[in-house]
């Protein structure tokens, strides 16, 4: 198999990895909500959703490890920590989002079930798959990822032709960074630390005898494919989310949204199935997060399959829990901790893409603590409502949008290296 070839055929299965069915409710909802202004939105949206996610993948073909190799240069506890976290907060939102999802566009309008009966059978139907570990989700999600990719090819190309009323303008102030925020909800980013490890193991049994600059270059390869998918699928999301807006009532759901966006330019029956294959592959991505946050504290344990189990019921217990509460209420509540774990995540990224010497531990420390401390605010206004923060968003620019770590931290990577420079010099 040549290269070329296999980088086609990495790239898919990455896109596979990072396509979160969950996700599609996000893009046409942003495109409502901007209206005229979809387009800046969608720069917003692309960047934390697919560019930082294909940075996070340039990051793992330098390292060439797993995710723990991204924070070292900080401590190795640090590292250990972070990716604990990183765990939690997949188990603890975007796996029951899932469910959530599944409920509000399949099993509730036809069965009439509560959330909390979906809730149950959902995760006891994750849990046996996850303690089993059967090839039957594998083989379904590898065909439910490219048979809904269609359809919303279909979709989006139904979209571009479509020649609707003036848009009027959108309900955000700033709408790059609020499309940039709204990418969050995707957790690619964290993906991206989480796949990226998954990729280079699965190129270097594929590749064996290949040089390091051949992984580097085939990781890559794959990485432009994958997150160019991702791109066409996304913005085009939020181009056809964008002409629904002033033809439907502004407080639609985002579940709901994406029904009526479906049904729009597919018809009833191409809305109904696109629903049940979302439910499906939301169904498939519940398991993966499972079974991947699983094997996880199974390393951490000696490879113990009794901490494995422990660590699948744990996550489908609180799938149960959260998974009931509905969609929209699980993203306002992702809000926070997003605010306060992506700052991070996108700073280890990014050092990790940068040469040794400009990107030394005394750096790492710094600038990692740095976009930490200047999170908190981002942090706190959604934590307490009402807490007095005006004084930090007049003299910090972008806090008030939840970006107040964004300068502070190039400032930091800045000084830093100029002082190691000047130090350097006078050693000499």
């Amino acid at each position: 198999m040549n290269k070329t070839k296999s980088a086609f055929i990495f790239g898919f299965a990455i896109f596979a990895g990072f396509f979160g069915a969950g996700n599609l409710i996000l893009p046409p909802f942003l495109g409502f909500q901007s209206g005229q202004d979809w387009s800046w939105s969608a720069v917003g949206f692309i960047l934390s959703g697919t560019l930082i996610p294909l940075l996070a993948l340039f990051g793992h073909s330098k390292l060439q490890g797993t995710m723990l190799d991204f924070g070292n240069k900080v401590s190795t506890k640090f590292s250990l920590v972070l990716c604990v976290l990183i765990y939690a907060i997949a188990i603890a939102l975007p796996c029951p989002r899932t469910a959530a999802v599944a409920h509000e566009m399949v099993i509730g309008p036809i069965f009439g079930s509560t959330p909390l009966l979906t809730s149950l059978i959902y995760f006891f139907l994750v849990l046996i798959f996850a303690l089993n570990r059967g090839k039957a989700i594998d083989i379904l999600g590898k065909y439910l990822t490219p048979i809904i990719s269609l359809i919303l090819f279909a979709l989006i190309v139904m979209a571009l032709g479509f020649t609707g009323k003036d848009l009027g303008p959108g309900i955000y102030e700033s709408p790059m960074i609020s499309g940039f925020l709204e990418g969050y909800q995707t957790y690619d980013a964290i993906a991206g630390l989480l796949m990226g490890g998954i990729l280079v193991i699965s190129i270097k049994n594929s590749q064996k005898g290949m040089e390091a600059s051949g992984y580097q270059r085939m990781i890559a390869a794959s990485g432009l494919v994958a997150m160019l998918c991702l791109f066409l699928i996304y913005a085009g999301l939020i181009y056809a989310g964008s002409q629904m807006a002033g033809q439907i009532e502004p407080e639609i759901s985002r579940t709901n949204l994406l029904k009526a966006v479906a049904e729009f330019y597919l018809g009833r029956m191409g809305s109904s199935s696109l629903s049940l294959l979302v439910a499906l592959a939301c169904f498939t991505t519940a398991v993966a997060i499972v079974v991947g946050t699983g094997d996880f504290f199974k390393g951490l344990f000696k490879e113990s399959a009794r901490v494995y189990k422990v660590t699948v019921l744990i996550c489908c217990a609180l799938g149960v829990l959260i998974g009931q509460l509905n969609v929209d209420y699980i993203i306002k509540v992702a809000v926070p901790v997003l605010l306060f774990i992506y700052p991070i995540t996108i700073v280890l990224i990014i050092l990790n893409l940068f040469p040794e010497r400009f990107a030394s531990k005394t750096v790492f420390r710094s600038v990692v603590l740095i976009a930490f401390i200047f999170s908190i605010p981002d942090f706190l206004q959604f934590v307490i409502p009402g807490a007095s923060l005006e004084f930090i968003h007049t003299t910090l620019p972008f806090s008030k949008a939840g970006l107040g770590w964004v300068l502070p931290s190039l400032l930091t990577f800045l000084l830093v290296n100029g002082a190691l420079q000047i130090k350097k010099n006078q050693a000499v």
